[in-house]
């Protein structure tokens, strides 16, 4: 969701101009090395992306995201779309490669009827570079607004959430055996305001979750873990800016690495150092050879490496004010963040 939030005005000289509020915390600065073509729909439209990385050849990896007004495309690493699947109502996005028979999986937040929550399906062709519909999974009642996936490193059974809008999250078992892909909603947990942005972290079987005004929460994604939620971020104007929006992983060893959180209010991102979580800086994407971003809604981070422009892992964000043009995706080498963050 794209929010400005605006502070006080201060008078002056009889006029007033409000000012975005902007975090007091010092704020490193990188810049994109590729930005995508910008999607065909107008205002606010494009939302959330997701990483295939090709192992055999990084550069030719592929992003799949959402026109939420339009479509789900897939781009390549020069910000190219190769090709787009018709989807009118798909807000985030995540997928796995799943190997063997079932390839890339690739799931949506489908929210064309707000009243009944679905996750729309597809496999990634990583050869032809496009989006074979597989069908969707009902969920319940409600609006679909976030999306990630969950595979358990225990037996590789796969899950998705569904961030409804209110913020309650609904865990779907989902089964790819057959014919046509099912699922079964196995329990639902409860945010108390307004929800988009989350990851889950096949390793440690942890969900990370926005809530857009109050600021980021943990659960055990176990389908029979509790229920409740770990505080570890608060959307203060300080660490976050509200709205928390995108949240995005860098994992590293057993239960290592960083969560990102997109600050939207103030056109920033922040991080935390896992398994605490505990706040280590934050950075703005600004203009360089590629305009900066603004108003970010979801971000998506890989490590590895995935050719000349990204060796040290991909980062791709929302921009939300590409002006003059509709809004795009940005693409940024990870190592670029490490280095100015000192991570």
């Amino acid at each position: 969701m794209r929010q400005v939030i605006w502070a006080l005005p201060l008078l002056v000289a009889g006029c007033a101009t409000p000012q975005p509020v902007m975090s007091p915390l010092t704020t490193a600065t990188v810049s994109a090395k590729v930005e995508t073509q910008p999607v065909a729909s107008m205002d606010d439209a494009a939302d959330d992306p997701a990483i295939w990385r090709n192992a055999a050849n990084p550069a030719e990896s592929l992003i799949v995201a959402t026109d939420k007004r339009a479509a789900i495309h897939v781009y390549d690493l020069k910000g190219s779309k190769l090709h787009s699947a018709p989807s009118p109502r798909l807000n985030n996005v995540d997928l796995r490669d799943l190997g063997g028979a079932s390839g890339v999986l690739v799931a949506a937040s489908d929210r064309q009827d707000i009243a009944n929550a679905k996750m729309a399906l597809f496999r990634l062709d990583t050869v032809a570079k496009q989006l074979v519909p597989l069908g969707s999974i009902a969920v319940g009642p409600g609006e679909a607004y976030g999306m990630c996936l969950w595979r358990r490193a225990s037996d590789k059974a796969l899950f998705g959430f569904v961030v409804m809008k209110d913020g309650r999250i609904d865990q779907v078992a989902m089964d790819l055996t057959g014919p046509v892909p099912a699922g079964k909603v196995v329990r639902s947990m409860k945010l108390g305001t307004q929800s988009e942005g989350c990851v889950a972290d096949d390793r440690t079987g942890v969900l990370y979750v926005a809530e857009e005004d109050v600021g980021l929460w943990k659960f055990d994604a176990s389908p029979d873990g509790p229920v409740t939620a770990t505080a570890l971020a608060k959307a203060d104007g300080k660490e976050i800016v509200m709205d928390a929006e995108g949240v995005a992983l860098s994992p590293a060893g057993v239960d290592g690495g960083y969560v990102i959180v997109s600050s939207q209010g103030d056109n920033a991102y922040a991080v935390y150092k896992l398994p605490q979580a505990s706040y280590v800086g934050r950075f703005r994407i600004t203009d360089g050879a590629i305009d900066g971003v603004q108003e970010t809604d979801g971000i998506e981070l890989m490590l590895g490496d995935f050719g000349p422009d990204f060796p040290g892992g991909l980062f791709v964000v929302q921009d939300g004010d590409n002006l003059p043009q509709t809004q795009n995706f940005k693409l940024v080498n990870w190592a670029d963040v490490v280095a100015a963050l000192g991570l």
